[in-house]
């Protein structure tokens, strides 16, 4: 079976709403499909709808922005309680910050000469408490300040370019802590795209255990081919199952489409193992 453990709809960043999401993973030959929008379960209602609508399977999730150290990470929450009142609450409150920093990215950018960069954002965001650095780069796109998406990100919204705004996201105990508190598994997401030392990465994994972290990505649309090896024996030496996950944000804007991913490597338990 197809399995596709992580992707995004309009009600983050990604580009079709959920039951176009879940149409295009069902025409791409995925049975059993993760809605994981970032900091944000509002989708899941409507894509509950389509799957059944389309004979697919769809677990609940959520993507976490989290800070560890200096680093933002990504935890993938699976098989959560959409409605849990902690796990809720929690991401209102990271929605809130996501609107503050969207304020500071805006006046960056104003100060590099590009006017009304906020408004232009908030254009391209289907959901406006998610306001994000991908609606930010589409504007940039639009308005000429950039060829691409990827131009974008080298240009603008990283460290040491014009329209940087660091931030201060959950941190990585209280973000696993929702979601063990809604009944979910915490999945580290695409570790390989974090670029930290052998070090540093160990440190990562070591504390994501300890706080409650039960699988990390290994098969993911941002991960190389030949970092998939990697993370499968990181999954087999720390004790995580593993999972597998587009990353999909639609037409024209991913690396892999929906279910367009190999299998996990046969030395990976899979995080689905339980469910399916």
């Amino acid at each position: 079976m197809n399995i596709d453990l992580h992707c995004h709809s309009n009600v983050s960043d990604g580009l079709l709403s959920p039951s176009e999401l879940v149409c295009r993973a069902r025409e791409k030959g995925v049975g059993v499909l993760a809605l994981t929008d970032h900091d944000d379960v509002g989708g899941l209602v409507e894509a509950r709808a389509a799957a059944r609508i389309h004979g697919m399977r769809l677990i609940d999730g959520v993507e976490i922005s989290v800070t560890w150290r200096t680093h933002t990470i990504h935890v993938v929450g699976l098989n959560i309680d959409a409605h849990h009142h902690r796990l809720c609450e929690g991401l209102r409150g990271i929605r809130h910050g996501r609107i503050e920093r969207a304020k500071r990215i805006a006046m960056a950018l104003g100060a590099h000469g590009i006017k009304d960069s906020l408004e232009g954002a908030y254009a391209f965001a289907g959901n406006p408490q998610l306001i994000g650095r991908m609606h930010f780069a589409r504007f940039l796109v639009d308005a000429g300040h950039a060829r691409n998406l990827k131009a974008v990100f080298k240009k603008f919204l990283v460290k040491g370019k014009p329209g940087y705004s660091p931030h201060q996201w959950v941190e990585l105990g209280e973000a696993l802590q929702w979601i063990r508190a809604a009944g979910g598994i915490a999945v580290l997401a695409h570790p390989g795209r974090y670029n930290m030392g052998a070090g540093t990465m160990r440190d990562l994994l070591v504390e994501f255990k300890a706080l409650g972290g039960g699988a990390i990505e290994v098969v993911t649309g941002s991960h190389r081919a030949e970092q998939f090896p990697v993370f499968a024996k990181y999954s087999v030496t720390y004790g995580f199952l593993a999972s597998r996950g587009s990353d999909y944000h639609g037409p024209g804007e991913s690396f892999t489409e929906l279910g367009g991913l190999p299998e996990l490597p046969a030395m990976c338990e899979p995080v689905w193992r339980d469910w399916l």
